[in-house]
């Protein structure tokens, strides 16, 4: 069949045309190249597309998306990027991952088993490429990808799932213990024209299991034109599993990075998840844990530090199903020049979610008069006994903190520097495992030096703006 032919088949059987001529083309030379793929799987990829080509793309008329407007992406004519990438060990050591034993490495969504070490784990772990497991365990897959992602509400997820090819996966059983996290480095690299990735990552954690998994998102080389990584992770956390998740993006700016992490913990299940934006020139991170069993504990952390013209949306959606669950939010944001960042969290306790305890709180500071925020904290509760509470702030340095730091020999840019550093140690506080957070904390490092002279002499030129890329 002719390509023409296969985007035919496409648009017509299955999806209507309103999806981007692109996206078909795309679409179409991906299901010819799977196609011997399981049905199962072929099947939910149509129903992916299927929703992306009725839905389309959000605008700010959405109320999920109402402070960020996405229209660079759905106008520019993305590819998707060639998995062979021009990628050494040496390009990857500025990422600097040594402090991980277990290192798995994806070049534009795909595993790179030559940049990855993966050392020997526990009985029965597995660690490695979703692509890989389809092939030789598609029975395994088919029990909990895409079961419990809803790319009806999210055109983003739709499209992800519509292109699922290759990511992450992880497999803990039952009563196993990982002691050391498993770090995934997913590398975009830049190119000639505007090229996409979509990786779609699965990690199981069976019943009293315990592990920590880190997504670090990264740009490599200096092409000019506009990335986009559009990732989705499913995370199913058994009974009385403990789990750590950690999201880390730093693009560069000419890229886009949408990214969802759907939870579902199971009776008692303990899971943290900790967000860390650094860089990119427009970020969404959507996080979505749903307490399912009876007893459960989520933790949401995040921390978004944007400069330039940087735009930084995090949307928290956390859904209480069970009773006798509890879940905190801490989001703090730092930003600068003409940085926009937006907070939205939301918190819906069920009906029968009888004695839910959650919080949420979100603080910011502005560093220029520039700089935006907007924040929106949310609580829908349908239970009569609960415990719910939410709050938000917006401010500048403290001047009265700053006073007190000079008066005690430090110059205006350390004592700036000292104050922002106390400030992002809330959140990286509550990071338990010391590899993970010691590299977070050398990566916040690097970013509050040149924020804190900047903002100690005023605005900086910014960066070019995302909603010119492409």
């Amino acid at each position: 069949m002719t390509k023409s032919g296969i985007i035919d088949a496409v648009a017509v059987g299955f999806a209507k045309p309103e999806a981007p001529l692109g996206y078909r083309l795309e679409f179409g030379d991906l299901s010819q190249r799977l196609s011997d793929q399981p049905s199962w799987l072929i099947a939910l990829r149509r129903e992916g597309y299927t929703q992306f080509a009725e839905a389309g793309f959000p605008t700010t008329h959405d109320e999920d998306w109402r402070f960020t407007n996405v229209s660079a992406i759905a106008q520019t004519p993305f590819v998707l990027a060639s998995s062979k990438g021009a990628v050494t060990a040496k390009d990857l050591e500025q990422f600097d991952a040594s402090a991980f034993a277990c290192r798995l490495v994806f070049v534009n969504g795909h595993f790179a088993r030559t940049l990855s070490t993966i050392p020997e784990l526990p009985k029965g772990v597995t660690a490695g490429s979703l692509a890989e497991e389809i092939a030789t365990n598609p029975a395994a897959i088919e029990l909990h990808l895409g079961r419990h992602l809803n790319f009806y509400r999210d055109a983003f997820c739709a499209l992800n799932t519509a292109f699922i090819e290759d990511g992450a996966y992880v497999s803990i059983p039952r009563g196993v213990v990982v002691d050391e996290p498993i770090y995934c480095l997913f590398v975009t690299t830049a190119g000639n024209a505007p090229a996409m990735n979509h990786p779609r990552n699965l990690i199981i954690a069976g019943e009293n299991s315990q592990a920590a998994v880190v997504e670090d998102y990264v740009s490599l080389g200096a092409g000019h034109a506009a990335s986009f990584s559009n990732t989705a992770t499913e995370l199913v956390a058994g009974e009385s599993a403990v789990v750590s998740h950690y999201m880390i993006v730093r693009e560069s700016g000419q890229s886009f990075n949408v990214s969802t992490l759907r939870i579902q913990q199971g009776r008692s299940a303990n899971v943290s998840t900790h967000s860390v934006l650094l860089s990119g020139g427009l970020v969404r991170n959507n996080v979505h844990p749903v307490l399912a069993g009876d007893g459960g504990e989520c933790l949401i952390n995040g921390l978004f530090m944007a400069n330039g013209r940087q735009h930084m949306d995090n949307y928290m959606l956390v859904e209480h199903a069970s009773p006798h669950c509890g879940s905190r939010q801490f989001y703090n944001g730092i930003l600068n020049g003409q940085a926009h960042g937006v907070f939205h969290g939301r918190i819906i306790v069920h009906k029968d979610a009888q004695k839910t305890d959650a919080k949420q709180t979100n603080r910011n500071l502005l560093l220029c008069d520039d700089a935006q925020i907007d924040t929106k904290p949310q609580l829908e509760i349908y239970a009569d006994d609960v415990k719910c509470t939410h709050g938000a702030t917006i401010g500048q340095v403290d001047e009265n903190a700053l006073f007190y730091l000079r008066s005690r020999g430090l110059d205006d840019i350390s004592a700036r520097h000292l104050l922002l550093q106390a400030f992002a140690n809330e959140c990286l506080d509550r990071m338990h495992s010391v590899p993970v957070r010691t590299h977070v904390e050398r990566l916040v490092a690097e970013w509050l030096p040149e924020t804190a002279r900047f903002s100690a002499s005023g605005p900086e030129p910014g960066e070019r703006a995302w909603e010119e890329v492409g």
